[in-house]
């Protein structure tokens, strides 16, 4: 038994081939939904070999077969076993993946995928229906990038672990871009380098083109005295030091993450734009200086005001979704609250137009067209995962885990904030509506292409 299932993209074959050939191709069509992480990438389509982690401490290899490799048209890779971990899956299951390319004219390739294994074809339906989605997306933003002129750089990222931080990065790599990662362990390969967010070295930045810094404490958590000091120190003084490194390197460009924090939390109805005047508490006053310490860069500096990023691997999405899955999930309080949310794809495509469209410049909001409601939001969550929604959350129940203060200026806190300079520059978000973009990161679109078939 097996499946085959194809799909068609606007690119031509050695495009495509090569897409799937660089580094962080694994990562891109990943389906976050899965309970899977890569520990090591192939290194070749031809005779690599992948490491996955299961559930569990287990291990998934999948091996290429170097008789099935023949670039640009078809490469293969089957499940095997290097030591004790991979052993389970590697003698239970039979898993053979034929990955072929063919060209439909100049500009399109039709990418077919055959597996040969006992796993039921509805349970992998879904994984490829995301590939597609996400190889087609993928290619769709580099080749509008590539005619405004952005040429093949080297990118510097802080915060490349993180869940923003190794989709941005695996983008970028699939794209023909050199990314360096800046840790602050010892590095592991020459991808990274060393930083030290108090004192960066003189040559951190050498040869770079652009930076990305996405590196601070997560917020998430109770706001005690010590648990704010960490979030500002992370954020303020690091950013300053890497600016000011960036300026003497010569970086052309200094794209600083950001929050929708700077408006406050509850500016009740009120559309807030880039131009929207700075709002109250520990947050804003945190955004503002981050935001300041990132402009003292001479050079062209974007300041991204992220919101809620949807994904089911890390954030919020990641809290909500094993509770709605449940039955337990509902609205906070009366649900009035603005949600400006961003799909973690159109999140990276931001990023992305930061570095290549020089008309953008200081803060621009990353969030998708149209903030919803917390009660809308729990009301589509639901309906995504074919769960009811009817426990709502009283209002005393975020301040048990969070603190009166980060209750206020997390769980409850209400920003309608609308994209107003990504819209004046024409962007396109992949998912403008929260219902398309949850299916898409959830595994729960339509069951299956026109084109995909279940084989035997």
């Amino acid at each position: 038994m097996g499946i085959e299932c194809s799909g068609t993209v606007a690119a031509p074959l050695t495009e495509v081939f090569d897409w799937f050939a660089r580094p962080g191709a694994f990562t891109r069509l990943s389906p976050p939904w899965q309970p899977l992480s890569l520990i090591r990438e192939s290194a070749s389509l031809a005779d690599g070999q992948a490491v996955l982690a299961l559930p569990g401490g287990l291990r998934w290899v999948a091996r290429h077969d170097p008789t099935a490799y023949d670039p640009p048209h078809r490469f293969a890779d089957e499940i095997g076993v290097d030591g004790l971990a991979s052993m389970p899956a590697g003698v239970a299951v039979r898993w053979r993946h034929t990955h072929e390319f063919e060209a439909v004219d100049d500009t399109h390739t039709r990418v077919l995928d055959r597996v040969e294994t006992p796993v039921p074809a509805g349970l992998l339906r879904p994984t490829f229906v995301y590939r597609y989605q996400q190889l087609a997306d993928d290619l769709a933003a580099h080749r509008i990038a590539a005619e405004h002129g952005f040429p093949r750089s080297t990118i510097a990222v802080t915060g490349a672990g993180g869940v923003v931080g190794t989709a941005l990065t695996a983008f970028l790599s699939t794209g023909g871009h050199t990314v360096i990662r800046l840790v602050r362990h010892a590095p592991r390969n020459p991808g990274e380098r060393r930083w030290d967010p108090a004192a960066p070295a003189p040559d951190l930045l050498a040869n770079v083109d652009a930076v990305i810094h996405l590196a601070g404490a997560s917020i998430a958590g109770r706001f005690t005295e010590r648990h704010k000091r960490d979030i500002a120190d992370s954020r303020i003084a690091p950013t300053r030091a890497l600016a000011e490194l960036a300026t003497r390197a010569g970086v052309s460009t200094f794209v600083s993450a950001s929050a929708i924090g700077y408006y406050g939390y509850d500016r009740g109805d009120e559309s807030l734009t880039e131009d929207s005047a700075r709002g109250d508490g520990f947050l804003a006053d945190v955004v503002a200086d981050w935001e300041e310490a990132a402009e003292t860069a001479r050079c062209r500096v974007v300041r991204v005001r992220t919101g809620i990023v949807q994904s089911p691997a890390g954030g919020t999405l990641r809290l909500l979704r094993p509770l709605f899955t449940l039955g337990l999930g509902g609205r906070i309080g009366n649900g009035r609250q603005w949600l400006s949310w961003i799909g973690i794809d159109d999140l990276i495509d931001v990023y992305h137009r930061a570095l290549w469209d020089d008309s953008l410049s200081g803060a621009v909001n990353a969030v998708a067209p149209e903030p919803v409601r917390n009660s809308e939001y729990t009301r589509v969550l639901a309906a995504v995962l074919h769960r009811p929604a009817i426990l709502p959350v009283p209002g005393f129940g975020p301040a048990l885990v969070l603190g009166g203060q980060g209750a206020r200026e997390l769980a409850a806190a209400s920003q309608r904030v609308v994209p107003a300079r990504l819209h004046a520059a024409g962007h396109r978000f992949r998912a403008p509506e929260l219902e398309a973009a949850l299916r898409h990161l959830l595994g729960r679109t339509a069951d299956a292409t026109e084109s995909a078939r279940v084989g035997t």
